[in-house]
């Protein structure tokens, strides 16, 4: 029996991307589609863990894979206890911690809980990589105005690192010699200031920053305690109009970026309202994020699924150039991520950290 591939797991807010490695390579490569209709279903992001793991199951068996043929399952990682870059054995208390949701609920959490279940089958290791609670926050970045809620470090750290060494690259230099301000633009939005390398600070895509296709971003507080107050609606209700509900959902009715700018071209003018307001906001965001690293930046780098869109990133560039040169990635280099973080484990190039001795 070989045991040749790496399967990775990357849960997303619409949709599961799933892969099988040889190695760094790329054997074969899925996006798992997931209709807003049946994610309605669930109450909670946790409860999403059957549907999804029997969709990747069926998609290995529609390639003609054994769970045999697995090395190990690495997937990404999710609202974790804050905790250091890296790659982590999935252990019984880190699945704890992404059932309940530590520090929320967000479509990653499932990353490792699937894993672990089909790694445990196989008696293979589970891992992830570079979770969404990576925190290397400056203190200052912590502080919100209220003592009791200091400010979280929650980021597409995956793709955002990954990138940012493509950036660097593409300009002759290492992560380590440059700043800049990279915005993750996907189902949730990430815009951070990475000071040589370290994420110092950044919006929380449920909470707080531009709006998403489907998540309201900042909102005015006064209202949001009047609304939450007003006995129309559940905590779980709330929840979901602010994550799941809002964005181009709530304004458009849909979550997709190419069928809002299919609206557009038709001329809906609501459409294109809207569309340019998010663009504004990521805008607004990444001019507030230069300050963080004082104007000493050497590049404005877009990445994630949306920036696919020339509409979207044209509206960005004309309000942000003046700021410093603009770099577009499109897409995600999370798969080849996770699978190198991975490889790394298995061929002893690192060990493996254990989540209990690392959280803060």
């Amino acid at each position: 029996m070989t045991r040749e591939y790496i399967l990775v797991i990357n849960p997303g807010s619409t949709s599961t991307k799933v892969a099988l490695f040889k190695e760094s390579q790329s054997a074969k490569q899925k996006n798992l589609s997931h209709p807003n209709e049946e994610l309605e279903k669930f109450e909670r992001i946790a409860d999403q863990y059957d549907y999804r793991k029997n969709i990747i199951l069926d998609w290995l068996k529609e390639e003609g894979i054994e769970l045999s043929d697995l090395s190990a399952v690495v997937g990404r990682g999710g609202l974790l206890k804050s905790m250091p870059s890296g790659t982590y054995m999935v252990t019984d208390a880190m699945i704890e911690d992404l059932k309940i949701g530590i520090q929320g609920e967000h479509a990653s959490n499932l990353g490792g809980i699937i894993a672990k279940s089909i790694g445990d089958s196989q008696g293979i290791p589970s891992l992830i990589v570079d979770p969404v609670a990576v925190d290397e926050f400056d203190e200052v970045a912590r502080i919100s105005g209220m003592p009791e809620l200091p400010r979280k470090s929650l980021v597409h750290a995956l793709n955002i690192k990954a990138v940012a060494r493509r950036a660097a690259n593409d300009m002759g230099k290492t992560i380590d010699d440059i700043n800049i301000v990279i915005a993750h633009l996907g189902g949730g939005i990430s815009i951070a200031p990475m000071n040589k390398g370290k994420i110092v600070d950044v919006n929380n895509g449920n909470e707080w920053g531009p709006f998403s296709p489907e998540r309201a971003g900042g909102l005015p507080v006064g209202d949001i305690i009047k609304m939450s107050y007003s006995q129309k609606y559940t905590q779980a209700e709330m929840k979901k109009k602010m994550v799941g509900k809002a964005g181009f959902v709530g304004y458009l009715g849909t979550n997709d970026g190419r069928e809002v700018e299919k609206m557009i071209a038709k001329g809906d003018k609501n459409a294109d309202l809207i569309h340019d307001a998010m663009a504004y906001q990521i805008s607004k965001e990444i001019g507030a994020m230069a300050t963080v690293l004082k104007g000493d930046i050497q590049a404005i780098v877009i990445t994630g699924g949306l920036a696919h869109s020339k509409l979207l990133c044209e509206r960005i560039e004309k309000r942000v150039k003046f700021i410093a040169p603009f770099m577009v990635y499109p897409g995600e280099d999370e798969m080849l991520a996770l699978a190198e973080g991975a490889l790394r484990i298995i061929i002893g190039e690192e060990k493996p950290k254990i989540y209990e001795e690392e959280v803060r």
